[in-house]
Formats: C-alpha cells, sequence, structure tokens
C-alpha cells in the first residue's frame, strides 16, 4: 500500500522548483512595489496641521490677471484659463536671482518665469482641461528637449500679456506631522525596491519596459571590403540578391 502511494504521487522536478522560486520572487517584489505605492498615498493623505505661529520663508511669485480688463465676462474666462496655465517660483529675496557661472565667475542671473504649456493629452482628449472655447487661445508649438535631443509638441496660451507677476511673502501656515511607523515600513520597503535585481526584475516581467541593447540588427555594409568588378551577375542581379537579405533580416527582428 506504502509502495503504490509513494509511485502514484507525483513529485516536483527539478525544472519545476526552479520556477516555483522564480514565481515567488515575481509575486513578492509585485507586493513590495504595490505596498510602495499605497505608502506614498497614504503620506499623501495625511491631514495638514495648522502652526499656532505662522511664519515666511522666503517670497512667492505668480501670475494674475491684469486691472485694465474691465469686461466681467472676460474676467471670468481667462481667470479660468489662468487657473490651469498658472506657475509659481520661490526665492529667498524679492529679486529673484539665481547663480551662474559666466566667464569663469558666478554671477547672479534673473529667473525667467513663463505660464505652463500644455501637453496634447492636456490640450485635447479624455484627460483635456479645456474646453472648445480655451482652445482657441493656444497655439501648437514645439519646444527643444535637450536630454532626448529631440522636439516635443506643447501648446501655448497666444496671449500672455493678459497676465501679470506679482511677488508675495511665501507664508507658512500648516505643517505635515510624521508617522513614525509608516516611515520605518517605507525605508524597509524602499531597501526591497532599490535592489538592482528586484528593480530589473519589476521593469521586465511587471511594467514591461524591459531593453536590450541588441534590438536592432546590425546590418553590414555589403559594398565594404568586396569587389563587385569581378562579378558575374547584373547590376540587377546584385540589388535583388541585397534586397532578399534586407527582407529576410527585417522578418527576423518584426
Amino acid at each position: 500500500m506504502e509502495d503504490s502511494i509513494f509511485f502514484t504521487t507525483r513529485l516536483k522536478s527539478k525544472r519545476k522548483k526552479k520556477r516555483l522560486v522564480k514565481t515567488d520572487l515575481e509575486k513578492e517584489v509585485r507586493k513590495h512595489f504595490k505596498r510602495q505605492r499605497e505608502i506614498s498615498n497614504e503620506k499623501n493623505n495625511i491631514p495638514l496641521i495648522p502652526l499656532e505661529v505662522p511664519y515666511q520663508k522666503g517670497y512667492v511669485r505668480y501670475f494674475v490677471l491684469r486691472d485694465d480688463i474691465k469686461n466681467e465676462k472676460d474676467i471670468a474666462f481667462f481667470s479660468e484659463i489662468l487657473s490651469k496655465i498658472n506657475t509659481e517660483q520661490f526665492a529667498p529675496t524679492k529679486k529673484f536671482t539665481k547663480k551662474e557661472k559666466r566667464n569663469r565667475k558666478r554671477i547672479d542671473v534673473p529667473m525667467i518665469q513663463h505660464l505652463k504649456m500644455l501637453h496634447p493629452y492636456e490640450f485635447s482628449g479624455k484627460d483635456s482641461k479645456l474646453t472648445d472655447r480655451e482652445r482657441d487661445y493656444f497655439i501648437e508649438t514645439q519646444v527643444y528637449n535637450q536630454f532626448t535631443k529631440t522636439f516635443q509638441l506643447f501648446y501655448e496660451f497666444i496671449q500672455p500679456w493678459r497676465f501679470r507677476l506679482i511677488v508675495k511673502p511665501n507664508m507658512i501656515t500648516h505643517y505635515k506631522p510624521l508617522d513614525l511607523e509608516l516611515e520605518r515600513e517605507e525605508a524597509e520597503n524602499d531597501k526591497f525596491c532599490d535592489n538592482h535585481r528586484n528593480r530589473g526584475l519589476f521593469l521586465k516581467k511587471i511594467v514591461g519596459n524591459g531593453y536590450s541593447y541588441d534590438s536592432k540588427p546590425n546590418l553590414k555594409n555589403p559594398f565594404k571590403g568586396k569587389k563587385f568588378y569581378n562579378n558575374k551577375n547584373s547590376a540587377f542581379e546584385i540589388a535583388e540578391i541585397l534586397m532578399e537579405q534586407g527582407n529576410q533580416v527585417s522578418k527576423r527582428y518584426h
């Protein structure tokens, strides 16, 4: 009886054991990265507590509607646009300058502040922030990204003269308390997620952004280092042969 039970029981093979170890690790990675998002949301949802004595920390600069706009309809309309494209800048002084190196010297340079330019998904589509009338006041423009070395599409407000900058003291009136247990859990979770192996597994298996340096075929120049004047085939036949080889390589990598 014991022998029959032993032989009828399905034992795990070596390959299946290795597969189970990888599956368990993937589940653990999923759980930690999911918990990472949950902790971030919990920290953002911690209510602010008002300070007994507010204090000033530098200055803030932002756009407001000009005073010479007297039409009430225009005031409401452009105030709504401004709420969607307004920007803020902070500085320790009212000068709003920053240090830049010029001619081997670090000098103060005025900070430039612009209205926010909208991405294509913010301009139109299901996630759009604008109405049909508001879209008439934006123009398509391209901005060069020095990191990706490409031009990116944005939508810019065509009447920035309707707004002006004002400077006000940056008053700190509330603070967010620290949850020590949540901070400790976040530190332990981040240590696991920042591991090179775990993050690589997350990007490759879960997010799906894995890549390879050899993803593109390395097509060599067929005319380099070869002499075709001894070839008996005609130019058209040589071209057909090269096109067939190119098609075979392209089918292999698509």
